[in-house]
């Protein structure tokens, strides 16, 4: 598949030169955008619930919602890629909703009609699939644990998580970040994004079942 025919592009741009130890802090330095995010991606679950139902009477995706919806989703992208989903730049995200000058770049094209029948099932049926996948890539397994006759919750951990930590001692001790185990990340990452896209209604097209890996989209796959 092209990657001109799916309607959802993430790419991202390794630094060539990244701090050994900044990445032990990124989490402090992006609490406000942290705080930001909660009520932009609450506004985005509101507006997508409004857009399903246009969808339901119309086929259509409200353009205004769309373009917001996209917006918070390009803003996450930024702040994942500049945290613990990739650490692939040391430039700090700006607090701007849309596409900016950035090396982390998502972009999604606007349906002009989508399935009043699809909306009906895409987001919890036609997704389950997807959600076992990138669960297992990006969430930590959560068990069941007995003890002492109590049972308890613990929580594994992702192998995005486990990869990018690699990263981050690798750049800690060796001041480098190996470029393969970069290309595996962005290969999660896009997967991720996919998925989310469709789960949120912005597309009809069904994410494919592979991981295009590597900062840029693939321009065909055989």
């Amino acid at each position: 598949m092209s990657s001109e025919s799916f309607p959802v592009r993430i790419e991202g741009e390794l630094d060539g030169e990244l701090s050994r130890w900044l990445w032990i802090v990124k989490w402090f330095l992006l609490i406000p955008h942290y705080i930001v995010l909660v009520f932009l991606m609450a506004g985005a679950l509101i507006l997508t619930v409004v857009a399903w139902i246009a969808i339901l009477f119309t086929a259509r995706y409200p353009r205004w919602i769309f373009e917001y919806n996209v917006g918070v989703f390009q803003w996450g992208w930024r702040v994942a890629f500049y945290s613990y989903s990739a650490l692939g730049t040391d430039r700090y995200p700006p607090f701007k909703l849309g596409d900016v000058e950035y090396p982390a770049r998502l972009e999604v094209d606007y349906p002009e009609r989508l399935s009043r029948g699809l909306a009906l099932i895409k987001w919890w049926l036609l997704a389950i699939p997807h959600y076992i996948v990138v669960g297992l890539l990006t969430s930590g397994a959560v068990y069941l644990a007995e003890s002492n006759g109590e049972e308890a919750y613990q929580a594994g951990f992702s192998l995005l998580g486990f990869l990018v930590l690699i990263a981050g001692v690798s750049l800690l001790f060796t001041d480098r970040y190996p470029r393969g185990l970069f290309d595996f990340v962005m290969g999660i990452n896009r997967w991720s994004a996919r998925l989310w896209s469709y789960v949120l209604l912005l597309h009809d097209e069904y994410p494919p079942f592979r991981l295009d890996m590597g900062p840029q989209e693939p321009v065909s796959h055989d």
